[in-house]
């Protein structure tokens, strides 16, 4: 994916979630990743510790990279929450590449899912 389609996309997701949740600015990365995480935990709840919110975003990451490989599920623990091993490395090194990779993936997770509630 070129640099332009990329930027393009992710300003897409972006707006989809300013939009969807009435916000008045965009969401970054993070918070981005702290929404996929909420999805995947499969609850909402009034607020989340800042250690819940730093597992939320580990969750994210964890499914949004599942499907390359360096991540296996495994389940979900008493409280519910899902866990994953690491099967591999992540070997994109520098904070830049690991970014893109993620805009990529949420691109992915976002079509993926917006695709999938139409047709339901």
């Amino acid at each position: 994916m070129e640099e332009w389609e990329l930027d393009f996309e992710w300003l897409q997701v972006r707006h989809l979630i300013k939009d969807k949740f009435n916000q008045a600015a965009l969401p970054d990365l993070k918070a981005v990743l702290f929404l996929i995480g909420i999805q995947e935990l499969g609850r909402i709840q009034a607020s989340f510790s800042k250690e819940e919110k730093q597992d939320l975003m580990h969750i994210a990451v964890c499914a949004l990279l599942e499907g390359d490989g360096y991540y296996k599920y495994r389940g979900r623990d008493e409280d519910g929450w899902p866990h994953y091993q690491v099967i591999e490395a992540f070997q994109i090194k520098g904070s830049d590449a690991q970014e893109r990779i993620l805009k990529q993936k949420v691109i992915q997770y976002f079509q993926h899912h917006t695709l999938t509630t139409e047709e339901e």
